[in-house]
């Protein structure tokens, strides 16, 4: 095989474009479409692009505010985040979830609290410990500045049913209150925070 570069044709750059060849015109026009062509189907792969991402967000995900402070730390009061709306139509919910949920006494209201019994759970509260099926239960979500020194009677979560409680324990209004949410009332996770910058992160 030769391995000798082929020569590259040189052309004369003082030719009078009135003299052009027909062939060398034609070229050009189709060298000038292809390249239009390529930069129109550039455009619309980013917009369709563009538009599914969109689509596929807002679809999966809603964006919600957070008002109020009974889950500090981790989310604060005005906090924006994305939460996930159809996760619990292929996945169950499990303990430590942040649900968002219909508050029970006033469905037009909506609530957002972390999962701490399941259905058929044993919950006890002896002076702000919780204790889940006779285990001290762990929360390093809940700073001591944020525990309380309430107790509440054992009690089993009823079926289809949802224990949830509020990290900042000792202003929260959740199932210590309110009871067990159903899990009717419950329609979707939190994910995300997006705003503001120094919250954003996923929700754990």
């Amino acid at each position: 095989m030769d391995s000798r570069p082929q020569e590259t044709p040189t052309f004369n750059s003082n030719v009078n474009p009135q003299q052009e060849s027909p062939q060398l015109a034609a070229a050009g026009l189709t060298c000038s479409r292809s390249r239009r062509s390529t930069y129109a189907l550039w455009v619309r792969d980013i917009a369709v692009s563009a538009v599914a991402s969109i689509l596929f967000i807002l679809f999966l995900y809603q964006p919600v505010r957070v008002e109020g402070t009974s889950m500090m730390p981790r989310l604060e009061n005005h906090d924006r985040l994305f939460i996930n709306k159809f996760v619990y139509h292929f996945e169950a919910i499990d303990h430590d979830d942040v649900v968002v949920f219909h508050y029970p006494l006033d469905p037009s209201k909506s609530y957002i609290k972390r999962v701490i019994g399941l259905p058929g759970d044993r919950i006890e509260i002896i002076h702000g410990q919780v204790w889940l099926n006779g285990r001290k239960l762990r929360e390093i979500y809940v700073p001591a500045r944020y525990r309380d020194s309430d107790s509440m009677a054992a009690m089993i979560v009823p079926k289809d049913c949802y224990f949830v409680m509020g990290d900042h324990r000792s202003i929260s209004s959740d199932s210590r209150a309110f009871g067990p949410v159903e899990r009717s009332l419950i329609y979707g996770k939190a994910e995300f925070v997006y705003w503001p910058a120094k919250d954003m992160g996923v929700v754990r």
